[in-house]
């Protein structure tokens, strides 16, 4: 059916109960009965009635005139009027319905770094780097999630510190993964503390593996240098790239910290090595951001958002549109027609 018909046709959450050609089906198809009862009843009430007299047979004699012949005109009109509206009560569906609709589309898989070093506050004065971090990521995924400028991505939300973990598969419930970023805590156990980006990417690559999307993109945000090596990181960009995922790599921190003779975290001067970010971004056709502060990590997050537009194309399905409309129009033509009728040319004398 055409885009202008559907126009005509309203939504409907009727159930078809009697299956007719062409995809049509009938709500109600028991007020079919009403159209023949009405007829019924028209025919009687414009029957000819009265006494056969001898005045009455020597007028069959005379030829009638073309109105008398076509007397029953009116009454035609009256009964197609009545199987329209009796077609528009047995609530005509159409259904099955198909059309496509063009969006644009990427799966995201959102990787964070929980680890204990994200407690620093060296992004934002009086905040730590993963309430930071929070912030332009929820941000981020709002904007990715939310129908802007045409966009609808499918995000999901994995965390690691020496292990990885999915706080949210992907989804398109917005509410749903900003509750999870809200929620999200560093690491206090020293036994789950590390930095595994080699795990971490390797699980954001595992849960792509069944996404039909044409574009699947990591993103994946650190605040420090790997030491867990349970799936190196260039192994696991090397499983990214024959998978066709690309990786976006985020190094988030102003210093590297060592602990003083008191056992207190403290900056240093120490450059921090961000080889294998750059190696992973560059394997996997991706790009590498260095972040300082909050305004860097929201231009990265920025920039990213920027590169990644890719058309998808969803089909979609309607269960079933209204048709009565289209029968209700005709009733009221025809029921006009045979009223005038009456009143006029077959108009009749007292």
């Amino acid at each position: 059916m055409s885009a202008l018909a559907l126009q005509e046709l309203a939504r409907s959450v009727a159930e078809g109960r009697l299956e007719l050609v062409g995809g049509w089906s009938l709500a109600d198809p028991w007020f079919l009965l009403v159209a023949p009862l009405v007829a019924l009843g028209l025919w009687w009430a414009r029957r000819p009635a009265g006494r056969v007299t001898a005045e009455a047979t020597l007028v069959t004699t005379v030829r009638p005139s073309w109105r008398q012949r076509t007397r029953g005109v009116p009454v035609l009109l009256q009964v197609a009027a009545v199987v329209c509206v009796s077609v528009a009560l047995a609530r005509p569906l159409k259904g099955k319905v198909e059309f496509q609709s063009e969006s644009e589309g990427v799966d995201i898989a959102l990787v964070v770094d929980r680890s204990g070093s994200m407690q620093h506050e060296d992004l934002e004065k009086g905040r730590s780097r993963l309430e930071v971090v929070k912030q332009v990521v929820r941000d981020f995924a709002v904007r990715r999630m939310g129908d802007r400028e045409g966009a609808a991505d499918a995000c999901a939300l994995i965390v690691f510190a020496h292990y990885p973990q999915i706080l949210c598969p992907y989804t398109l419930d917005v509410d749903a993964i900003t509750g999870f970023i809200e929620e999200l805590k560093p690491v206090t156990n020293r036994a789950e503390d590390g930095t595994g980006i080699g795990v971490g990417l390797a699980k954001a690559v595992q849960t792509l593996q069944a996404s039909q999307a044409r574009s699947r993109v990591v993103v994946l945000l650190t605040d420090g240098e790997n030491n867990i090596d349970d799936i190196p990181p260039l192994e696991a960009a090397d499983l990214a790239r024959k998978q066709g995922v690309k990786v976006y790599t985020i190094f988030a921190g102003r210093y590297a910290y060592a602990f003083d003779a008191f056992g207190r975290a403290v900056p240093t001067q120490r450059e921090i090595d961000t080889s294998e970010l750059q190696e992973i971004a560059l394997r996997t056709k991706g790009r590498f951001f260095r972040a300082r502060d909050q305004a860097e990590l929201e231009r990265a997050y920025a920039e990213i958002e920027a590169l990644e537009r890719t058309k998808r194309v969803t089909t979609q399905h309607a269960e079933s549109y209204d048709g009565y409309r289209l029968w209700l129009l005709p009733a009221l033509v025809l029921q006009a027609l045979a009223f005038l009728a009456w009143r006029t040319v077959w108009r009749s004398l007292p």
